[in-house]
């Protein structure tokens, strides 16, 4: 799910609201509904924020025209391939909010209850599927060994997770846990917890995630309140997303979602918090150097991944790798950038890579009379990179720049991985 206005991330505002879409690479053609239920096809030209409107050109009667539409008009949006609800209508189904405007608390509940509470279009044509050795009792601890063809947790970590296709057959796996586990409200509260988690990773459906987290309560599992946090500052409420913030404790989903809000400071203070007390603080680290990077202190940036290359070993070789891989590569990219001016690169394919989580990252960006036209993962191995192998190369393309890229709180080491390995190759040599 995403939103008409873009929270500050940890690498800037995802979006220029005035941007025109020329420079998007090719999609099907973009979509306004209007409340009244008209919907009309065409190109979004650009989206006034200030003024609370969207510039949209569609041939009306045999004529081309280019109209502006109020954004109290209009029920959604489809642009560049993604939905995006400007104004819900009761008991739509819809999965994307527009945050262009804060709404209060009361609106922000409202929102979870109307849209939340339902079920997305999808999911009643969408089949039960799993393995047939899968134990559908769910127990915990997992049984010894791993066996994702066996073990619930291990088949969502291995199996859905990594492979979009199976997205929407996960949520309809939980939706028949739920049913099957109705009398078992331990395992009830596990399963509408991870429904939640699915709704906001897989698709950023905030009312849903908010809705499914909050029937389950908050449990011990922090990352599931940092979550809930998000959904809230997602729909347009920080406060009511700080006020769950200040009743956790530290950790680096907090340090994160800090970043996003534009809260720079609580967010490095969390974050050296986080350090002195931690028996491994070089994720800690990297965090604040992003959060730093974001803000163009890059001075300061550098100083924090120069920590993760000093700093003490970590709990294994493989662990401490890919920490100071990940900090040279952004010292490396940092460098990179006071070099890259994207309008003067030759015409061709630039390649490079970077070290995400599992293993390097790499990427082609196809450069035309000075823009970015393409740019596209071409191989990784990471599992748990949602959308970011995804969405990160399109905010490239749009944004024609990497500094403002918005790498997703989700999945942040993907996303600074193509960042880097973007930042590497654009200010290489273009290859064949």
């Amino acid at each position: 799910m995403q939103s008409l206005k873009q929270p500050r991330s940890w690498f800037g505002a995802l979006i220029i609201w005035t941007v025109v879409l020329g420079m998007m690479t090719t999609h099907a053609e973009d979509l306004i509904e209007l409340l009244n239920g008209a919907k009309l096809e065409g190109k979004v030209i650009a989206i006034h924020r200030e003024a609370r409107e969207v510039e949209f050109e569609s041939t009306i009667a045999g004529q081309k025209l280019a109209l502006k539409y109020d954004y109290k008009n209009i029920h959604r949006v489809v642009w560049n391939d993604k939905e995006y609800i400007v104004t819900p209508k009761a008991g739509s189904t819809s999965t994307n909010t527009d945050t262009s405007t804060e709404r209060t608390e009361a609106e922000v509940k409202a929102l979870i209850e109307s849209v939340g509470s339902t079920n997305p279009d999808w999911l009643a044509s969408t089949p039960v599927e799993h393995p047939p050795t899968l134990d559908l009792n769910w127990p915990m601890p997992a049984p010894q060994p791993w066996n994702n063809q066996k073990n619930m947790g291990q088949y969502i970590w291995d199996r859905i997770n990594p492979n979009a296709n199976k997205w929407r057959s996960g949520v309809r796996l939980m939706y028949h846990l739920l049913k099957r586990h109705s009398n078992n409200s331990q395992l009830s509260q596990r399963i509408k917890r991870t429904i939640g988690g699915m709704y906001f990773r897989f698709f950023q459906d905030y009312p849903r995630a908010a809705w499914w987290w909050q029937q389950a309560g908050p449990g011990t599992e922090i990352h599931n309140q940092i979550g809930l946090a998000e959904c809230y500052f997602k729909m347009g409420n920080a406060d009511m997303a700080k006020s769950l913030l200040n009743r956790t404790g530290t950790s680096l989903g907090k340090i994160k979602l800090l970043g996003t809000m534009g809260d720079t400071d609580a967010a490095l203070r969390q974050a050296d918090t986080f350090a002195r007390v931690a028996r491994q603080p070089h994720e800690a680290w990297l965090l604040a150097g992003d959060i730093c990077r974001s803000t163009d202190q890059f001075e300061r940036a550098i100083a924090y991944y120069q920590k993760v290359i000093d700093g003490p070993e970590a709990r294994n070789k493989d662990y401490m790798r890919r920490y100071v891989g990940r900090a040279r590569d952004s010292i490396e990219s940092i460098k990179r950038f006071e070099l890259l001016d994207i309008s003067k690169l030759k015409d061709g394919v630039y390649r490079g890579d970077s070290l995400g989580y599992e293993a390097p990252i790499h990427i082609a960006a196809t450069v035309q009379k000075g823009r970015i036209t393409k740019l596209e993962v071409t191989q990784h191995r990471e599992k748990q990179y949602y959308s970011a192998i995804r969405d990160v190369p399109q905010q490239i393309i749009r944004k024609q720049d990497l500094k403002e890229v918005d790498a997703t709180s989700r999945a942040t080491i993907t996303a600074v991985a193509i960042i880097n390995a973007t930042a590497k190759a654009l200010t290489s040599a273009p290859q064949p």
